[in-house]
This record gives C-alpha cells, sequence and structure tokens, in this order.
C-alpha cells in the first residue's frame, strides 16, 4: 500500500514541476480558485463547477435530483459560480476516462458519485491536487489513498425506507383504497448486490414491522438499474400475489414499477425524487403516494456553498440523515389527497420518533449477506 502512496505522490510532484516549468512567471496556479464577489465577475473569475453523472438524466429519481441540485446552485450563487453537467451513459468502460478527462479540463469543482465512481475517485483524485472533489452517495478510503482534495458525503436511506416502510404499512392496513387482509407489501430493488439498495429494505421492512409485526414483505430484485420492463414484470407479479403498496428503489427502473401501478391500480412509493411531481398531470401521479428522498439536490448546493465560504472541510466524510434534512419522504399536493389525514399524522408521529432516537435502526452497510437474507427472509 505504501508503494502504491509513493507512485502516486511520484506523478503528483511530476506534474507539479510540470506546471510550473509551463509558467512564464515561475509561480505555480494556486491550489483553490479565489472566490469574486459582487455581480460584475467575469466568465474567467467564476469558479467552475461540473457535475459528472453515471447514466443519463430523465431517470426522475437519482440523476434528476442531483441536476436540481445544479440548478439551485447557479440560481443561488450565479454570480460566483458556472455550471456545466455530463452525463457519461451506462457504459461503465466510459467512467473512468470521463472522470480524467474532467479532472484535466478547466473545472475548479467536480461533483460526482455514487459508489460505481468510487475506484475512480480513489486512483486518480490523488494525481489532480488543483481540483476539489464533492463525492456525494458514497464513501472514499481516506486511509488507504491520498484524498485531501475530496470531501464525500452519504445517505441514511435507512431512515428514508423506514417511513417508507411505515407508509406502506398503514396504507395496506387501512380502508383508504384497499384492505388487505394478508398484511403484505412489496419491495422491488435494483440489484441484490448493492448495500444502498438494501439499507434501503432494511429500513423498510424495519418500519413496516415498527407499525405492525405481522407485517409481511415480498421482496423482487431487477438485476439492474435500467431494466424498466422487467421492474413492471416483478411489481406486476407482486401485486397479483395480493400486494397493495410497492416501495421502489431501482433508479431509471423505477418507472416499470409506476406503470406496473397504473396498470393494477395499485399504490407505489417512489425513490431518490418527488416522483409524483415528475408525472405531475400524468394518471401514474395518483398512484405514487409519496417517495422516499434523498436531497442529492440541497445537499449537492450546501456542499458548493461551503466550498463558497471556504468552510467545507477536505478530507473528510459525512453521513446525513433525517437530522440533517437529507432524506425523508415527500409530501406534496398528492400525498395529501390521496393519503388520509389519519396515516400522515401517523407518519409525522413515526418521523418524531425517529429524530428523537427512540428507534435503532438497523443498516445494511457492512451487513453480511447472510445476515441480509435471514432478515428478508423472516419477513416473508
Amino acid at each position: 500500500m505504501l508503494r502504491k502512496k509513493f507512485g502516486r505522490l511520484l506523478l503528483v510532484g511530476m506534474m507539479a514541476m510540470t506546471t510550473l516549468v509551463g509558467c512564464s512567471s515561475g509561480e505555480a496556479t494556486p491550489s483553490t480558485p479565489s472566490t469574486p464577489s459582487g455581480e460584475g465577475a467575469t466568465t474567467e473569475d467564476k469558479v467552475k463547477v461540473t457535475l459528472l453523472l453515471t447514466g443519463s438524466l430523465g431517470d426522475k429519481a437519482f440523476n434528476d435530483s442531483a441536476q436540481a441540485g445544479m440548478d439551485k446552485i447557479k440560481a443561488e450563487f450565479g454570480d460566483q459560480v458556472e455550471t456545466e453537467t455530463i452525463e457519461i451513459g451506462f457504459d461503465k468502460t466510459k467512467f473512468e476516462p470521463a472522470f480524467i478527462d474532467v479532472s484535466e479540463s478547466d473545472s475548479d469543482i467536480i461533483v460526482t458519485g455514487p459508489w460505481d465512481m468510487k475506484e475512480h475517485i480513489e486512483n486518480n483524485a490523488p494525481l489532480y491536487q488543483d481540483k476539489k472533489y464533492i463525492v456525494f452517495d458514497t464513501d472514499v478510503a481516506y486511509d488507504e489513498y491520498d484524498l485531501n482534495n475530496v470531501y464525500s458525503m452519504s445517505y441514511k436511506q435507512n431512515e428514508a425506507g423506514f417511513l417508507a416502510g411505515a407508509l406502506a404499512a398503514l396504507t395496506t392496513t387501512s380502508d383508504m383504497k384497499f384492505a388487505n387482509p394478508d398484511k403484505k407489501i412489496g419491495f422491488v430493488g435494483a440489484r441484490d448486490t448493492s448495500p444502498v439498495i438494501n439499507d434501503f429494505l432494511i429500513g423498510y421492512i424495519q418500519g413496516a414491522q415498527f407499525i405492525d409485526p405481522e407485517m409481511k414483505v415480498e421482496v423482487s430484485y431487477v438485476g439492474s438499474f435500467t431494466d424498466t420492463a422487467k421492474a413492471k414484470e416483478l411489481t406486476l407479479a407482486q401485486y397479483a400475489k395480493g400486494v397493495d403498496t410497492v416501495f421502489v428503489a431501482a433508479g431509471p427502473a423505477s418507472t416499470g414499477t409506476i406503470e406496473a401501478a397504473l396498470s393494477a391500480g395499485k399504490y407505489v412509493i417512489g425513490v431518490d425524487s418527488d416522483q409524483a411531481l415528475a408525472y405531475e398531470g400524468k394518471e401514474e401521479a395518483n398512484h405514487i403516494i409519496s417517495s422516499a428522498l434523498k436531497h442529492l439536490d440541497t445537499s449537492i448546493a450546501r456542499g458548493v456553498e461551503l466550498y463558497l465560504k471556504d468552510s467545507l472541510t477536505f478530507g473528510a466524510h459525512e453521513e446525513l440523515g433525517l437530522k440533517d434534512q437529507a432524506v425523508g419522504l415527500a409530501n406534496n399536493a398528492i400525498y395529501e389527497t390521496v393519503v388520509t389525514e389519519a396515516i400522515r399524522t401517523q407518519v409525522q408521529e413515526v418521523e418524531a420518533t425517529l429524530l428523537n432516537g427512540e428507534v435503532e435502526l438497523i443498516t445494511a452497510l457492512g451487513m453480511s449477506q447472510e445476515d441480509l437474507q435471514a432478515i428478508i427472509k423472516s419477513a416473508q
């Protein structure tokens, strides 16, 4: 490991020497760009913030939430920053080249994530000490790599999952639309190997059984984040088994579950962003009773704001949750119309219980597959 670090430091040193030789003044460019103030800042003066996305926009979930953060940055700090978004697509062989390309560009801050960028950040960020990186939805190995220019944040998705489970359990046992004597709800996730997806699931099971210890949870995995047809098929199969509310955590594939809810006339709880708003004006929206939110938008904007104030701590990781207003349930006009006031009040009480630390949540992060499968099996 020391040899790995030494090799990277040597490369950084060589790059720094090259920069010095190339400067006619003989002075190195400062690692942190100056922060302009006032409305008269030119494009050259502004801090350039680039969002590097795996996948693409239009997923009505994770990536769109990240882009909303960039829109927020532009709206609030447009006199100080210039923003750019780069969509890599889904071909993983292009992830590292894209990361290197943006690191070699004129960007000052590079915002990227999630877990599928972790390795590329660890391997390459140390080589670009003149850049700053804000990494969302994953941690990085600070103890193994020289990542003093990287700030990372992850989310307590088990807290959001807990609230989704409570809502689903309350919905399925009420007379809101369905009276399900089987006490059965559903979960459709992307990949069974994703710790983040399984953390949503673990929270969902715990939240549902917090409401009713006898609540059962049907669990299915799509096997990818993009196969909408498979997600729809799995969701319809769960509805056919008597499930009436399904929580979906499958990225872009989540749209398949929403289509299934419309087709079956049942309910779905979305993920990452407020998916009911993404379908505003369409019939699908009436079947999305809420969404388990990760506020990538506000947390990304917060990171850039702290940077502009010279208050963002690099070389460090933060885990953000309910107390940080970084996760939660979507509360919109559809939620208030479709979900009864009694259920909404109970969900608020559950949230207060979490905030007060009265529930000890378990997490799938770091959990063995054996223990995970035991929990899933116990809820079936």
